[in-house]
């Protein structure tokens, strides 16, 4: 009777002690309560598939992102949200072997969401950590916030809270029409829904963190290649005033006083626009929205058949996005704080100098500190070299994904980087307190430019 008792007894305390666990794992954030699972790594929670703004779908297709939809009871946050509507790229000959193998997750229209990796122990507690928002890249047509390069453990386990985000992409993104820039008012510029996702994901990263023992003011945006030219963005604009403390640009920052950055006009896309749907057979926004996503795809593929586009990427429309980097670097507009930024050597010597230029013009303007770099190394298993996004392996740890024969060199310089993007999220300077990772920053005296590759 005694050890039927034990039993009962120990059984209760073990659900008691689940049941304590789970409970300081659930949050309440914008929208409802929240609960985290265990992540891979120990000691780590991961929140999966937030939703940070009401699904873009019907009549909020082409429109500014809506305050989330408030949902009932306890959502367990153990599934990554869908993806944006793209294409299937499993088959590109590098990219598709090295990022998109595994094909394709279930996509959505329905697809503004966000996951968080953080310290368990920091849940429910104003612990102050650093907090890095990643912007995935991909030409602002492809990729999502959970490719198998992404993951948080290392970083979390490093006492830095990682977030990564997905957002509206190619035509559902960056189309923009006179009948829609009516619709939104005298002010309302339309094409750039892209953008507003982001900062919309930015702005609940700041209401929300601290829940997930985050720091609101010290938030780290960065991205790679179209995350970069993200970035520039989210740098231009007076929306993110005071809410970026630090900010990375991998493959995809710098100045170009030649070209006045990438950024279209208002008016191309506009006009690239009523091509599109002239060419389509769409008359009215009802038309417009009523058509499926596979169908908006197709016709934009055909579209592109005749030698047309519509230029994916940030426009200047006044309003979330005013000017070009290279213009508001260059005029001192962009926040006074750390950057890093570099690239790969097969990102070739113009991305290079580039850099170079917008380092030069922090030290001019007597800005915070940057750290410039560049990535060398030649990944092992085939001849594509230091290719753009090589990198990514290395600084989200995730070597073990890859079908790469990587050496003892290849980790030991993947926990070097990943020291040195934590120690920057930290501290604004990729050394750290201790100089773990030999990084001056760059002056016009000496300009120097970090070099990450194996050891001989």
């Amino acid at each position: 009777m005694k050890s039927i008792v034990k039993f009962l007894l120990g059984a209760v305390l073990i659900a008691a002690s689940i049941s304590c666990s789970r409970e300081a794992e659930t949050v309440r954030v914008d929208g409802g309560l929240l609960q985290g699972v265990p992540s891979a790594a120990e000691g780590v929670t991961v929140f999966k598939g937030i939703p940070y703004a009401a699904p873009p779908v019907g009549d909020l297709r082409w429109r500014e992102p809506q305050p989330v939809v408030p949902w009932t009871g306890v959502k367990v946050a153990d599934e990554f949200g869908p993806i944006p509507w793209q294409k299937d790229l499993s088959g590109m000959d590098l990219y598709g072997k090295e990022f998109y193998s595994a094909g394709m997750p279930e996509m959505s229209e329905d697809c503004l969401y966000l996951n968080i990796w953080t310290p368990t122990a920091s849940i429910g507690k104003y612990d102050r950590l650093p907090v890095a928002m990643w912007i995935h890249g991909g030409a602002f047509d492809h990729g999502y916030g959970n490719e198998i390069t992404f993951d948080g453990d290392e970083w979390a386990s490093r006492g830095v809270i990682l977030v990564t985000i997905n957002y509206r992409e190619g035509i559902f993104g960056f189309f923009g029409h006179e009948l829609l820039s009516k619709e939104e008012g005298a002010e309302g510029r339309s094409g750039n829904y892209t953008l507003y996702d982001q900062f919309a994901a930015l702005e609940w990263v700041r209401n929300n963190i601290y829940k997930f023992g985050g720091d609101p003011d010290n938030i780290t945006i960065f991205g790679q290649s179209a995350g970069a030219r993200s970035v520039q963005a989210l740098l231009s604009t007076p929306m993110t005033k005071g809410m970026i403390a630090k900010a990375i640009m991998q493959s995809g920052g710098g100045i170009n006083p030649d070209q006045q950055g990438r950024e279209s006009s208002s008016e191309a896309v506009w006009e690239a626009g009523q091509a599109f749907c002239e060419f389509a057979g769409y008359e009215t926004l009802e038309q417009m929205r009523a058509a499926s996503p596979q169908e908006l795809l197709k016709k934009y593929d055909e579209f592109v058949a005749t030698g047309k586009r519509i230029p994916f990427g940030p426009m200047i429309d006044m309003k979330v996005c005013g000017m070009s980097f290279t213009t508001a670097a260059s005029q001192n507009v962009i926040p006074d704080i750390p950057y890093m930024i570099g690239s790969t050597t097969l990102d070739g010597p113009q991305r290079a100098r580039d850099i170079s230029q917008f380092c030069a013009s922090r030290e001019f303007h007597n800005g915070k500190p940057v750290f410039d770099y560049v990535f060398t190394r030649k990944l092992p298993g085939d001849d594509a070299g230091a290719f753009h996004s090589a990198e990514l392996w290395y600084m989200f740890g995730t070597l073990d994904r890859c079908w790469r024969p990587f050496t003892d060199g290849d980790r030991e310089l993947s926990r070097m980087m990943l020291d040195a993007w934590t120690n920057f999220c930290k501290y604004g300077d990729p050394a750290g307190p201790d100089n773990e990772v030999y990084w001056p920053a760059f002056s016009q005296d000496a300009p120097f430019r970090k070099v990450w590759d194996v050891s001989e």
